[in-house]
């Protein structure tokens, strides 16, 4: 039960915008700071931190996706350069 509320949360943070969640970061960096023993400041608190679980998800798959399409890359280059073993002739 708790692994599908948290499987539903996930879809739902993952439809949203990164640069609009960029937008709210530091309001809720300095709520996080101004620390009182409240309920507001522990939804903040959590808030900050999806925040930053999309930006650094975000980080991880696009260095993935870059490194992947390096190797990609470097894979044609080396294919390229070894001699075919069939010689198309006329």
């Amino acid at each position: 039960m708790i692994e599908k509320a948290l499987k539903n949360i996930a879809e739902r943070i993952l439809a949203l915008d990164e640069a609009s969640l960029s937008g709210l970061w530091e309001k809720y960096k300095a709520r996080l700071e101004d620390f009182d023993a409240t309920e507001e400041w522990e939804k903040a608190a959590i808030i900050f931190f999806i925040i930053n679980s999309v930006k650094v998800k975000n980080n991880i798959f696009n260095k993935e996706i870059i490194n992947r399409q390096n190797k990609a890359s470097q894979n044609k280059k080396a294919s390229s350069d070894t001699p075919p073993y069939l010689k198309r002739i006329k």
